[in-house]
């Protein structure tokens, strides 16, 4: 019983280290054009992009882009804004809007 029990709360810290670690997995390269028109279209768009969000160093615009950018398929060529806009995007809208703490609700 007690292997078990040292096996589950393994398996929980395990899981809690994992998304902890989660948001430092974000990156983008330096200059991208997806990325850089997001963050532009974010900012004319929507309210509150400039605030601070709750990744470190990271304006929700930056946070919701680099998001974005992350979660969206590889061959995508579009823009990332409009992209979560659309019906095949609002998952990962919810996600990202999540992730940079920029939400309309």
């Amino acid at each position: 019983m007690n292997k078990l029990l040292t096996f589950l709360a393994s398996g929980l810290f395990l899981c809690a280290a994992t998304s902890a670690f989660a948001t430092e997995d974000y990156n983008v390269p330096t200059g991208d054009k997806q990325y850089n028109s997001c963050i532009s279209y974010s900012n004319k768009t929507y309210e509150g992009g400039n605030e601070r969000s709750p990744v470190k160093g990271q304006t929700k615009a930056q946070a919701f882009c680099t998001c974005m950018w992350n979660e969206t398929p590889e061959d995508f060529k579009g823009g990332l804004a409009k992209f979560a806009e659309t019906s095949k995007g609002k998952s990962i809208n919810k996600i990202c809007e999540k992730h940079s703490d920029w939400s309309n609700e």
